[in-house]
């Protein structure tokens, strides 16, 4: 840092202390401004923030002609290396200009319009020189005594460097709190999607029913239910586009809808179909929903089943043998009209386990690459078929957490099946 004399580390202290007294990021700008123009003895300051997103300088606080901080600065903003601030802040150095209208690089335009005379500019790159990173630039105007000297280059430096780590600082509290409120946000999210999952699944002496869902993130785009119906149970288990909170409410939607619908005891057919019209006129035609529906019949031994673009689904005979059920029409929100006139009907015998998972089971991948794949999720049902259904899945869930060995997931997980005892 520059020499600074006794009364102007005085003055910089004073400016900590002033800066140092609110956490707000806007008023901490304001304060800046105000700071560099007392000490200075200037005009006016102006005090750009850089926005790395758009490699920009937007002008956050400034003083009018009348020397009072202007409400709106009208939404300036400077692409950065371009202008007098645009070239102080992408070169981090300082900008003294003792006679603005003899330099070609000053815009004229905005004295034209108000009638200010600009007489002298000093420049300042606002610097957190403890990370060497561009928080702003100051623009300090005619200075009362004539032009900005070397000994107000040498105050403005240390004058940046504290406005620099106030600003800074603000912005990550700012920041910090802003996350804190989104995680807030999500854990209740997530503790309402949560709550529609099935706590308790349909209980029959002839069937056992059992599901689990693992989010990506703190909010999935997938969902399943089971709900007991008269002679069976209604079943469901969906997946939107993405995963996170906007897919969460496409599916949470789906299956608030399946709830409705058993209490009109609609049917199967007719479900599908409105649940599919009201999701086209809902959802963009970039989000869409894939969902398997199926009622079971109780005394029938019957699963009557529609798949939305959603497969495969995987029946495990209990004579070992294995069958893929494919979708039966598109996802739903896609068209306007579900083009199916018929649901498929699946004959379950004792022994076998319908299983309908999302893709985010097989699609998981180890450290390799390699995915953990439909085959291997078939043998691993297929070999503990002596357990409980439910002990069946967790040994799955197990599975497949090992297999991706802790790395983050791609995808939501999200398995429902039924098995038929007796």
């Amino acid at each position: 840092m520059p020499e600074v004399s006794p009364e102007q580390v005085d003055c910089i202290l004073e400016v900590s202390r002033i800066l140092g007294s609110t956490d707000d990021p806007q008023a901490v700008i304001c304060r800046v401004a105000d700071c560099l123009r007392d000490i200075l003895d200037a005009e006016r300051a102006t005090v750009f923030e850089y926005h790395p997103k758009t490699d920009e300088l937007v002008a956050a606080a400034g003083h009018g002609p009348d020397g009072t901080l202007m409400e709106s600065l009208e939404d300036i903003r400077v692409p950065l290396g371009t202008g007098i601030a645009g070239t102080a802040g992408a070169n981090h150095t300082i900008i003294n200009i003792p006679d603005a209208y003899a330099d070609d690089r000053f815009y004229r335009g905005v004295d034209e319009k108000t009638g200010y005379r600009t007489r002298s500019i000093l420049t300042i790159p606002l610097i957190a020189v403890d990370v060497n990173e561009l928080v702003g630039v100051a623009q300090i105007l005619n200075r009362r005594a004539g032009p900005f000297g070397a000994d107000c280059e040498r105050i403005a430096t240390a004058l940046a460097a504290q406005s620099a780590v106030a600003m800074r600082r603000s912005r990550l509290l700012t920041d910090r709190l802003e996350l804190v409120k989104l995680q807030h946000d999500l854990d209740i999210a997530r503790d309402i999607q949560t709550a529609t999952f099935p706590g308790n699944f349909p209980e029959t002496p002839d069937w056992e029913i059992y599901g689990w869902s693992m989010p990506a993130d703190a909010t999935g785009g997938d969902a399943f239910d089971a709900v007991e119906v008269d002679g069976g149970a209604m079943l469901m288990v969906g997946d939107a586009t993405g995963h996170g909170i906007g897919p969460a409410i496409s599916v949470t939607q789906v299956r608030s809808m399946l709830r409705m619908a058993v209490r009109l005891d609609a049917s199967l057919l007719d479900l599908v179909r409105e649940l599919n019209q009201q999701l086209w006129q809902d959802t963009s035609a970039m989000q869409f929903v894939t969902a398997w529906f199926g009622r079971l019949d109780n005394e029938a031994g019957t699963i009557e089943s529609i798949a939305a673009g959603h497969g495969p689904m995987m029946l495990l005979r209990a004579d070992g043998s294995v069958e893929s059920i494919e979708a039966d029409a598109p996802p739903l929100g896609v068209l306007e009209t579900l083009m199916i006139d018929s649901a498929t009907m699946i004959d379950m015998h004792p022994g076998d386990l319908l299983a309908i998972p999302s893709d985010g089971i097989f699609e998981a991948t180890d450290e390799t690459g390699e995915m953990y794949g439909v085959n291997r999720m078939v043998d691993l049902l297929r070999d503990s078929r002596g357990q409980s259904l439910r002990d069946n899945l967790e040994l799955l869930r197990a599975d497949t957490e090992a297999f991706r060995a802790e790395r983050p997931a791609q995808d939501d997980r999200t398995i429902l099946a039924v098995r038929r005892c007796t």
